[in-house]
């Protein structure tokens, strides 16, 4: 009997402490690295893998999980949208930042995506007045906050401010992007009012000016780039300082001239966010101390670049194979500071891109652009021979159309009309598939393209009616570089790798969506979702 108490009492003791006790670091990943490449298109996993290194993009392909066909599910595909749909797990329609830019439909006001003008600046200038006030969901950092009572760390960074601020979330330690003006990494009020000491030591560091003193050359003998176009062609644009967009580009010429923004468009722009990321880790010590911390990474040269010189470029396939040593390296310092296998990574894009337009057609493929500042200009023409009365359109954007309200009201114009009017006269126009109306729901279209309209229309912030273009065609505001933002799956077909801790090695070819991301990591986790999140958990990914 004495016995029988005893391992009772021993049972009882050992339960008691298994709930007193920290969960054991087996129980979750010390941190996870959240990487957003802006405008990744999916097969550059492929197109340029027979250069990738072993630490890299290859890495995480082999040893990892990849989800092969993952999609955006809304419009338009925009990088503002994409880092809130990727860390919220939800679409503009419910967490509101539907675009970079959008107009408030009740004042007429243009609005940033991540402007705040009740903060200060920390840091540096004008470039510093940001917050994620305009996000109205958590995100899944903040969820991760919520479920540890804020023992969790949360870091965002990146170059653009809201390739930060976004994926942060409204309850994070920091965000940091950086500041054009001053070519240091800054903040806003809305997280702290000074910069930490290791962030003011890395700024004194003025690495952005060392990297630019070292020019952009290719990595291999130019001639062996067969992935590209030869490299003095029509379709790219010379940036500032240059009279060709061509080999080698002087980027020391930016130093001596102090463009501290040119940086951005070159891959010292990636390579400086992840010394910014690592610098951070080391830093705030993420990792150290028993809980799971956040570090969200969006790697945004790869915009800048893509747009200025469009996929085809020696000058993007250079930065993708520059970007894969730059992910080598800092998976190679999480192996050193947290060990291999304790913590989580996951890779994925806000968008892709398209092919330039003049490229494609020199190629014999359907394609055009529309310059909407012009076609909005025709547009109001063609509205004021029909009803009287002229600037009925106030802004064409984001492949929608707001109409000038006020106007409409005070002239007494029947809106309906005027509407019915402007959908007409844009599907007589070459480059329009379609023209939905985001007020009066009409499911006479295919069904997956209409709904991805309805997912990306928040009333408030959005036009009224929504163009879909052709296949190939964009907005085409520059005949150089390129663009995204349409449904096509060179815009919305994004790459999913996941690596690390929890996660199974393998691949599907099942369909997914980018809010299938958050939701995952909810479940890897053992957290709740963000609370408006839609996504679905990618089951075979995890262990």
């Amino acid at each position: 009997m004495k016995k029988r108490f005893l391992l009772l009492f021993s049972l009882l003791l050992l339960s008691l402490s298994a709930y007193t006790q920290p969960p054991s670091p087996e129980s979750a990943p010390k941190m996870v690295v959240g990487i957003v490449v802006d405008q990744m298109r999916w097969d550059y996993l492929y197109r340029f893998q027979d250069r990738y290194e072993a630490g890299g993009f290859r890495r995480l392909m082999e040893q990892g999980f990849n989800c092969q066909k993952t999609y955006i599910n809304y419009l338009p595909s925009y990088t503002a949208p994409g880092h809130t749909c990727i860390y919220t797990g939800s679409v503009p329609a419910l967490h509101g930042i539907v675009a970079n830019d959008w107009i408030d439909n009740r004042t007429g006001r243009p609005w940033y995506c991540t402007e705040d003008t009740t903060v200060q600046s920390v840091g540096g200038g004008k470039a510093g007045l940001m917050s994620p006030r305009n996000m109205l969901a958590s995100t899944i950092t903040d969820e991760l906050r919520l479920a540890t009572n804020f023992r969790s760390r949360t870091y965002g960074i990146s170059i653009k401010d809201r390739g930060a601020i976004l994926p942060a979330g409204h309850s994070a330690n920091a965000a940091y992007w950086y500041d054009g003006g001053n070519g240091h990494f800054i903040s806003s009020s809305f997280y702290m009012q000074q910069l930490p000491a290791w962030l003011q030591q890395f700024n004194e560091r003025n690495v952005g000016d060392s990297l630019m003193s070292l020019n952009w050359n290719t990595l291999y003998p130019i001639a062996t780039y067969v992935q590209s176009t030869a490299d003095d062609n029509p379709y790219e644009g010379a940036v500032k300082g240059e009279e060709k967009p061509v080999f080698p580009h002087l980027t020391v010429n930016a130093v001596n001239r102090k463009d501290k923004g040119a940086i951005r468009v070159t891959p010292h722009g990636n390579t400086i966010v992840r010394m910014m990321a690592e610098a951070c880790i080391e830093g705030e010590q993420l990792g150290s101390r028993g809980f799971t911390d956040f570090l969200a990474v969006s790697f945004s040269s790869s915009d800048y670049i893509g747009h200025q010189y469009g996929p085809n470029a020696i000058e993007v396939e250079d930065s993708y194979l520059r970007l894969d040593k730059d992910i080598a390296l800092l998976l190679s310092f999480l192996d050193r500071k947290l060990g291999a296998g304790n913590y989580t990574v996951f890779l994925t894009a806000d968008h892709g891109g398209a092919h330039n337009t003049v490229f494609l057609n020199d190629h014999r493929l359907p394609a055009g652009g529309l310059k909407f500042t012009p076609f909005q200009q025709q547009l109001n023409s063609y509205l004021a021979s029909q009803l009287g009365h002229d600037s009925l359109v106030s802004i064409m954007t984001n492949y929608q159309v707001y109409f000038n309200e006020e106007r409409i009201r005070k002239r007494g114009l029947n809106r309906d009309e005027v509407k019915q009017r402007t959908s007409s006269w844009l599907r007589q126009q070459d480059g329009v598939t379609t023209v939905f109306d985001m007020e009066e729901p009409n499911h006479n279209h295919p069904s997956d393209l209409y709904t991805m309209a309805v997912n990306g229309y928040f009333r408030n912030r959005c036009g009224a009616l929504q163009m879909v273009l052709h296949p190939g065609w964009y907005d085409a505001y520059a005949t150089t570089g390129t663009t995204h933002g349409g449904w096509n799956p060179y815009d919305t077909h994004i790459p999913l790798l996941w690596y690390g801790w929890g996660i199974r090695q393998g691949e599907s070819f099942k369909k997914r969506h980018m809010t299938d991301i958050a939701a995952t990591l909810a479940a890897l986790l053992h957290i709740q979702e963000p609370n408006a999140c839609v996504g679905e958990v990618i089951e075979e990914a995890l262990q």
